[in-house]
């Protein structure tokens, strides 16, 4: 084992700039380890700050990516030209590590030019994401090529879950020695009942009232759509919050806004928070909530559900990816089946599955007393299995090994 005095983490999102549970994920990451080694991230942004144990540094967009060419190319062809320059500076790290395949080719060319072993963590597959195309168009081909090329020379892969590991075996030609699983975590200190309520308000929930809440963005992935469409079938005592943006594409935001409008045209009750909201307000609705509901058709782990365990709020969430690895059903929440159609990732019955989800919601909404025992169960399992500092340690110990 050898020693590690210093680790270059290449990542898209780093505070301010998180949207999603990747974001997330190297934010916390990053300050675990800080408390252990030096760290160096590098990052899209133009954020440029210095703490103990942590350099960042920003790199801005390639201002031509969009010229020129099929505009849609512009996203990978930016996240190539962002990688390129985070590899081209100067590395003294002991091991770099990259978040996402925006990031991913840096880290191996940075592997080749400064000859330091090169780690890449999976939080999603772009196999698996097909509908990406309608994003990139063509560009995905490219996003997809970053991937496989840099996941099939990394020294090491970590996947989030188990059950990513078995895409990545199933779908990438790497060996199994290389492949670890190391879950995803989260900051309970941050994440827990504060027994405040202005969030609530200033968004149009009625604290007094129970309410069903989601957080994601609108995308495929996250089955947003879905959920709106078992609107109609939840219990009418329930409120329903959707703290839902950044929609993909215009055509899934115009989807999303057509959905609501008909929910909203057989029930009342309907908040929907389009924009990011700060953290602080996040976990006030997490914590109020009767229910949350993750209904995603693709998730490689899930940490938001981590996040609304930690508040000590029951969880219904669809069963796929790493998703069965974090909610214990029947302990912490319940899990719905999906049958996806074959070679898709759209419900082979998405009526059936909007129904289902209604069902487990209903189910929870009517029962305060098993929202309650759920709820702490599942902050007990975040205390005891997901915290930040026990990930560093393992993130660690594979670097040592590399």
């Amino acid at each position: 084992m050898g020693e590690i005095s210093k680790v270059a983490l290449f990542t898209n999102e780093y505070p301010p700039n998180v949207y999603g549970g990747a974001g997330v994920h190297v934010e916390y990451l990053s300050r675990a380890l800080a408390k252990r080694i030096a760290v160096d991230v590098r990052c899209f942004g133009d954020q440029r700050f210095d703490a103990p144990g942590m350099r960042v540094r920003g790199y801005a967009p390639w201002a031509e990516a969009k010229t020129g060419t099929d505009p849609r190319f512009g996203g990978a062809l930016d996240a190539f030209h962002r990688s390129l320059a985070m590899a081209k500076d100067t590395i003294d790290a002991d091991v770099v590590h990259c978040h996402t395949w925006y990031t991913d080719m840096g880290g191996l060319i940075a592997s080749r030019l400064w000859d330091v072993p090169f780690v890449l963590s999976i939080h999603s597959l772009e196999p698996l994401r097909p509908w990406k195309v309608d994003q990139l168009g063509n560009g995905y081909h490219l996003s997809t090529w970053m991937e496989r090329t840099a996941m099939e020379h990394a020294d090491a892969i970590v996947a989030v879950s188990k059950q990513t590991r078995e895409d990545v075996l199933r779908l990438f030609d790497v060996q199994p020695s290389r492949v670890h699983v190391i879950h995803n975590g989260i900051d309970p200190e941050e994440y827990r009942p504060t027994g405040r309520i202005d969030a609530l308000t200033r968004r149009g929930v009625d604290p007094a009232k129970p309410y069903l809440l989601f957080v994601g963005r609108i995308t495929r992935q996250k089955g947003i759509i879905h959920l709106v469409d078992a609107i109609k079938e939840i219990d009418p005592e329930l409120q329903i919050v959707l703290c839902a943006g950044a929609p993909d594409t215009p055509e899934i935001g115009r989807e999303m806004e057509a959905h609501v409008a008909a929910a909203r045209a057989v029930r009342d009750g309907i908040v929907w928070i389009s924009e990011m909201l700060p953290r602080g307000d996040v976990i006030q609705l997490y914590e109020h909530a009767a229910v949350f509901c993750c209904p995603s058709v693709y998730e490689p782990f899930g940490i938001i559900n981590l996040e609304a365990m930690a508040c000590e709020t029951a969880v219904v969430a669809s069963a796929v990816g790493g998703i069965p690895e974090v909610v214990v059903p029947e302990e912490t929440g319940l899990l719905v089946d999906l049958k996806l159609e074959p070679g898709t990732f759209e419900p082979a019955d998405p009526a059936a599955f909007a129904s289902d989800l209604a069902g487990a919601i209903n189910r929870l909404a009517r029962d305060p007393e098993l929202r309650r025992r759920m709820g702490a169960a599942g902050r007990e399992r975040v205390l005891a299995q997901f915290s930040w500092d026990a990930i560093a340690d393992t993130t660690l110990d594979l670097y040592r090994a590399l």
